[in-house]
C-alpha cells in the first residue's frame, strides 16, 4: 500500500499504487495484455504452484486491476479482493465459492430483482438452494439454517426497499454457528464498513457508485480475512479438503504463508480461472478514475436526496416516501448505527394513481433519464415492477418492496433546484 489511512478520501487516491515501477507514471497504466512472460521454468513453476503470487494470464489478474482490488480491499477494511466482469457475477462468485450441489444459503427477501432470480432459480438448477428470510427478524437467520447452511447473504442498503439490513444482528448469528455473512455494498460505498460490523465477505456491483459515470460494467468481491475457515471444517469442506482441480490444495494450507485470505485466493485460482468472467483492465482503469472522487461525489448524492425526500414528502399526489431519512423505530435505527456518512442517493415513492400514474410520471420527466441503473453522476428514474423485477412473481416483488406503482430514483449531482423542479413539473403531468 502507498498509505496507511484509514480516511476515505485519501485511500482510494493512494492505496496499492504510487507510480509505475518503469516509467514513473502517476496514473495507472492499463496494463492491456493477455499474457505475462516468465523470467524462467522454474518462475513459471512457482506461479502455477502458488509458491509465489504474480502475473499469469489476464483472465486470472492484471497489474491495473491489482490496483482496483487493492484500493476497494482498503477502502472496506479487508485484507484482498477479486475483480470480475459484473456485480452479477460477484454475487455467483461470493456463495458458489463455499456452496457445492446439495448444499443451501439463507438470504434477505430484500434483494435486487436481478439477485433474487440468480440465487431462486439460476443456481437452484446447479443444485443449490436458495432460502429466503424476512431480515425484519434477525432470528429468521438461524430458524432457516441446518447443517448443510454454508453462508449468509444480504444488501446493505437494499435496492428498492432501502431498509437497511441489520449487519450487526445476523453477523453474530452466523459466527455462533460458523457461518459467514456475505454483504453487498453495492448501494452504500464509504457510507458503511460491512467488515466493521462482522460481516466476513463484501462485495459490489462497481458499475454503480464506484465506477459513477456510467461507462463500465465490473464487480468485485472483498474478503475481510476476518473468518476462521479451518475452525468450522464440517461448513466448508470445499476450503478444507484436497480440491482436485488444483493438485489437491486445501485452500486453508496452501495459502497460510499468504496471510487469511484462503477464501478470496480459491475463487481467484478455481472459480474465475474456470468460469472466466474477469474485468478488463480497461474496465479496471475507469473504476479507478471513479473511485478517486466516490467519497465526495457520496456526500453529494446524500445531500440532494435528503433534500428531495423532505420535498415530495410534502406533495398530495404521493402517499410516502421510501428513504432512510424518513423511516421511524427499529429501522431508522438500523440506518443511523450502519450509515455513518450518509443515508444514500437511492429513493422511492409511492403514487395515489398507482402503476397508470407512475408510467405517467416517469414519462414526463425531462432532465432525469429512464434508465436501467443506479449510482450514475447523473439523476436516473425507473418502474421496478415493469422492469428490473419484472421476472419476479408479484408475491416475490412484494417481498422485496416492489408494488405496481413503486417509483425508483437515483438522485445524481445536478443542482438541487434543478432536480426538484424536473420532479415538480413531471408530478404535475401526473
Amino acid at each position: 500500500m502507498a498509505t496507511n489511512s484509514k480516511h476515505p478520501e485519501t485511500v482510494v487516491l493512494h492505496a496499492g499504487y504510487r507510480s509505475d515501477p518503469a516509467t514513473n507514471a502517476v496514473a495507472v497504466p492499463i496494463y492491456q495484455t493477455t499474457s505475462f512472460q516468465f523470467r524462467d521454468t522454474q518462475h513459471a513453476a512457482n506461479l502455477f504452484g502458488l509458491a509465489e503470487m504474480g502475473n499469469i494470464y489476464s483472465r486470472i489478474m492484471n497489474p491495473t486491476n491489482d490496483v482496483l482490488e487493492q484500493r476497494i480491499a482498503a477502502l472496506e477494511g479487508g485484507v484482498a479482493a477479486l475483480a470480475l466482469g459484473s456485480g452479477q457475477a460477484a454475487s455467483l462468485f461470493a456463495v458458489q465459492n463455499i456452496c457445492h450441489a446439495g448444499d443451501n444459503f439463507v438470504a434477505s427477501t430484500d434483494l435486487y430483482g436481478g439477485t433474487w432470480n440468480l440465487f431462486a432459480n439460476t443456481m437452484k438448477t446447479m443444485g443449490i438452494e436458495c432460502r429466503f428470510v424476512d431480515p425484519a427478524d434477525p432470528e429468521n437467520f438461524r430458524r432457516a439454517t441446518d447443517a448443510k447452511t454454508r453462508c449468509y447473504y444480504a444488501e446493505t442498503l437494499p435496492n428498492p426497499k432501502l431498509a437497511v439490513f441489520p449487519i450487526a444482528q445476523v453477523a453474530r448469528i452466523g459466527r455462533e454457528q460458523g457461518i459467514p455473512l456475505i454483504m453487498d455494498n453495492t448501494a452504500a460505498p464509504v457510507l458503511c464498513r460491512p467488515f466493521d460490523h462482522g460481516a466476513a465477505i463484501v462485495l459490489h456491483s462497481t458499475t454503480k457508485y464506484i465506477g459513477g459515470h456510467g461507462t463500465s460494467i465490473g464487480g468485485i468481491l472483498v474478503d475481510g480475512g476476518n473468518f476462521d475457515w479451518e475452525k468450522h471444517k464440517d461448513r466448508f469442506p470445499m476450503l478444507n479438503t484436497p480440491d482436485p482441480s488444483y493438485h489437491g490444495a486445501v485452500w486453508t494450507q496452501a495459502t497460510k504463508p499468504m496471510g487469511p485470505v484462503a477464501y478470496i485466493i480459491k475463487a481467484r485460482v478455481t472459480l474465475l480461472r474456470d468460469v472466466g468472467a474477469p474485468m478488463s483492465p480497461f474496465n479496471a482503469f475507469m473504476f479507478i478514475q471513479g473511485l478517486e472522487t466516490l467519497p465526495l461525489r457520496m456526500r453529494v448524492h446524500c445531500e440532494n436526496a435528503n433534500a428531495v425526500a423532505k420535498h415530495l414528502s410534502k406533495n398530495a399526489k404521493i402517499t410516502k416516501v421510501i428513504h432512510p431519512s424518513l423511516m421511524t423505530g427499529e429501522t431508522k435505527k438500523r440506518a443511523d448505527e450502519h450509515l455513518s456518512r450518509g443515508y444514500g442517493g437511492l429513493l422511492g415513492f409511492e403514487l395515489k394513481g398507482g402503476a397508470d400514474a407512475g408510467r405517467k410520471f416517469i414519462d414526463g420527466l425531462k432532465m432525469f433519464y429512464h434508465v436501467a441503473n443506479i449510482g450514475d453522476a447523473r439523476s436516473l428514474a425507473i418502474h421496478p415492477a415493469s422492469t428490473t423485477h419484472s421476472q419476479l412473481s408479484a408475491e416475490e416483488q412484494a417481498q422485496t418492496g416492489v408494488t405496481p406503482g413503486y417509483v425508483r430514483l437515483s438522485i445524481g449531482l445536478e443542482h438541487i433546484e434543478d432536480i426538484l423542479a424536473d420532479l415538480d413539473q413531471a408530478l404535475a403531468a401526473v
